[in-house]
């Protein structure tokens, strides 16, 4: 099993649904697939169309290390890659999940960061993790009732943090999440705002859902 790999990245390969990185790792290159998300893409590409385009990743010449999962079957090999080892290990978390394949356990891992997936299982809040491309109701259901406990344990145990978000009333955060995800943004820009707005005393001495959803698209549009 491949714990992890050091090497220097020379290229990025968006195969949809899929982004591969090529690791040369003493000579040899790896491809590893990885959450489209990690790794910047700069503008220049290669290729056409909607098949196979190649990046050049702008860390080009900087060697970084890759959390690793290793899958195999009958026909090859695949390895998966992760910026860290806690995210890796809730991906093999998410995949031990009745149903959910290696390619919707990253989609969840793109669309959110490690911090507000776990946050979004524990808390069992079904409507922010059907935001992720391939999760319908049942799906996200499924997934908080086969992970909730223990992600509970692990988020103590693996020391992760709770997102920041300063104890505001759930009803006004789902208020404030729905109304945002309606209006085309995404879960990680939602909770960092919220994560932000909590800082604003005024907020807090007027926690309304309108004030916080009118304050945090006016941070968004800056941000």
């Amino acid at each position: 099993m491949i714990s992890y790999l050091k090497g220097d990245p020379v290229a990025i390969i968006r195969r949809p649904p899929r982004t591969v990185l090529i690791l040369e790792v003493q000579g040899i290159g790896y491809e590893v697939q990885i959450p489209p998300r990690w790794l910047p893409v700069p503008s220049s590409t290669q290729g056409d169309g909607e098949g196979e385009k190649c990046f050049a990743p702008t860390n080009e010449g900087t060697l970084i290390q890759v959390f690793t999962h290793q899958q195999i079957r009958e026909d090859h090999m695949i390895l998966y890659g992760f910026p860290t080892a806690a995210e890796r290990d809730l991906f093999r978390q998410l995949i031990a999940v009745t149903g959910i394949g290696a390619q919707l356990a990253i989609a969840l891992l793109n669309t959110f960061s490690l911090e507000q997936l776990v946050e979004a299982i524990i808390s069992e809040n079904t409507k922010v993790l059907i935001q992720t491309p391939g999760v319908g109701k049942k799906t996200a259901e499924r997934i908080i009732l086969e992970l909730k406990t223990q992600l509970g344990q692990w988020r103590k145990t693996a020391a992760i943090p709770a997102p920041a978000v300063g104890g505001l009333d759930p009803t006004i955060q789902e208020d404030v999440e729905l109304t945002l995800l309606a209006l085309g943004y995404e879960p990680a820009e939602i909770w960092e705002a919220i994560s932000h707005l909590h800082q604003d005393p005024r907020l807090q001495q007027n926690p309304t859902p309108e004030d916080w959803i009118k304050a945090a698209i006016s941070w968004l549009s800056q941000s």
